[in-house]
């Protein structure tokens, strides 16, 4: 007798701009389900059920959280509902996916990481760019040392629209930068520098610079904007050997690594000054699959809900991003001085940094993994 493939039920929270894409992406796979979503707006549900007909819709969100069919949940609301919906879900039992940024104050992604853990469920963060392949090639590239010591990443991120009334620029766009930073370095910067301006909205930031330090001595550096005729998503990684450029709207070289850099003569001029050349050398041009970040996002997911299988973008990876936004937020605040990035309070930060056993006494594992699915009847 054939057995079926153990299926997750979900709901999705929200059906705004990303809220549909999961709606889809779920519905596609072969491990997932959706059964029902939820928004106040009846015209965006109207829509949802036009595309998805078998999918329940509400205007409650909490309708999904009660619903004992449901065992995870998309929350894919703006991002100042993010902490509230996300508490009652997890206290509702449910496995949880949270679009990026997981909250504006990160003691509150603290606080989430430690309930998930008191009620042994997932909370994964959509950081959807440590799902792209052409993100993760760049990362295997420098992980085995072909660049060399990377010196500074610079990105660009720009857009015309669609502006935000919830949150600026640096926390729309700037969020993807600071993670993919972030997962390429292995580190979190201890120190950020931005600036920004309003300009289509009062008090909030419609065009963002920020740079960061890293522990390393590397630096990041990007540029933000909803104020921008091109749409551009670059990123350029300058190491000690050779440098990499990453487009992703560019759809056959996504990816490029240059042999390029700077050679040190071993003479000096009579001033003594060090000279450098120029090197120019060949663009290497490595095979990247096409697949959907969001696609790989999703069974990313349903790998940690059903399999145990951990994912990156765990609770306290977005941590650190949070941490990041929050020290550039105080830097705009303050005309762009360079702010470190702060840890949490100590009681917060002392309880964030044990074991997951000195948390919770008899936990053994250090992330939540899945108890068994239910056999589907």
């Amino acid at each position: 007798m054939q057995i079926e493939p153990q299926k997750l039920a979900l709901g999705v929270i929200g059906c705004g701009h990303w809220g549909p894409n999961h709606v889809r992406v779920f519905s596609e796979l072969e491990r997932s389900e959706v059964l029902m979503c939820a928004d106040p707006s009846e015209t965006r549900l109207t829509a949802v059920r036009g595309r998805f007909p078998a999918v329940a819709t509400t205007v409650d969100y909490r309708d999904i959280l009660a619903d004992d069919r449901i065992d995870a949940v998309v929350i894919a609301t703006p991002t100042a509902t993010h902490v509230d919906i996300a508490r009652q879900a997890l206290q509702a039992g449910k496995h949880l996916l949270v679009e990026k940024p997981l909250c504006v104050d990160s003691r509150e992604a603290v606080e989430l990481g430690i309930l998930a853990e008191k009620v042994e469920r997932v909370l994964m963060v959509g950081h959807v760019f440590l799902y792209n392949d052409a993100i993760n090639r760049l990362h295997e590239t420098i992980q085995t040392g072909e660049l060399g010591r990377i010196h500074y990443l610079d990105a660009a991120r720009t857009n015309l629209g669609p502006v935000r009334g919830d949150v600026n620029a640096l926390y729309d766009l700037g969020t993807h930068d600071i993670s993919i930073f972030n997962f390429l370095l292995g580190m979190t910067p201890i120190e950020v520098s931005a600036s920004g301006r309003c300009i289509a909205q009062d008090s909030i930031e419609d065009v963002c610079f920020a740079t960061m330090k890293y522990p390393d001595g590397s630096l990041g550096h990007l540029h933000v904007s909803w104020l921008n005729p091109r749409k551009v998503r670059t990123m350029t990684v300058i190491g000690e050997k050779k440098m990499a450029h990453w487009d992703d709207i560019d759809p056959t070289d996504t990816l490029r690594v240059f042999d390029k850099g700077l050679d040190e003569p071993p003479y000096y001029d009579s001033f003594g000054a060090f000279h450098c050349a120029l090197r120019n050398a060949d663009v290497h041009l490595p095979a990247v699959r096409s697949r959907e970040p969001l696609r790989n996002q999703a069974e990313a997911f349903l790998d940690w809900v059903l399999d145990g299988k951990q994912s990156i973008s765990d609770v306290r990876f977005a941590h650190n991003v949070a941490r990041v936004l929050e020290a550039a937020k105080r830097s705009m605040q303050q005309g762009g001085v360079m702010c470190r990035v702060d840890t949490v309070p100590d009681e917060v930060c002392t309880v964030a940094s044990m074991p997951v056993s000195d948390v919770l006494p008899g936990r053994v594992s250090p992330q939540p993994v899945a108890p068994p699915m239910p056999a589907i009847q």
